[in-house]
């Protein structure tokens, strides 16, 4: 066994970065929705950061709220690079709370462990947006999976 399913989606919960010119681009999988953009995030952050040593210094949580479940992985890494630029602050850990349908809407509460960029070593191109070119988060009876490219 090479430790993927049938359909090629690795096992368990996971993040990878993949080519992609002039961009970053993150693909990530996992048994729920919630999960698979807790490891984009993940992924993203660990492209730019390196987290072997950070401490968290703050605890911050945010409500996001879409359209679409792919709307939903967007604003979750749109805060994400918003704290980067307006506090300084690198997700160290994100948990995104169950996906809720409020009136035709998607929430979720986010919880994230910070860590202070100044003392975190950056070792790639750190992400200035989020593109919403070929962007996807899907589900099947194998779990979840998605794609989205960042702008750097």
């Amino acid at each position: 066994m090479d430790g993927t399913e049938a359909g090629g989606r690795p096992r368990g919960s996971g993040h990878r970065t993949v080519p992609h010119t002039a961009d970053l681009r993150v693909e990530a999988w996992s048994e729920t929705a919630e999960r698979c953009i807790t490891e984009a995030v993940r992924g993203a952050v660990e492209s730019f950061a390196d987290l072997s040593g950070a401490a968290a210094v703050a605890e911050r949580e945010f409500e996001v709220t879409a359209p679409t479940d792919e709307d939903l992985l967007v604003s979750v890494l749109d805060e994400a690079v918003y704290r980067l630029d307006a506090d300084g602050e690198i997700p160290l850990e994100t948990a995104v709370g169950p996906i809720r349908a409020t009136g035709g809407l998607r929430a979720a509460t986010v919880r994230c462990r910070m860590a202070d960029a100044a003392r975190t070593p950056l070792i790639g191109a750190v992400p200035k947006a989020v593109s919403l070119h070929d962007l996807r988060l899907r589900g099947d009876s194998g779990g979840w999976t998605c794609a989205v490219t960042l702008d750097v």
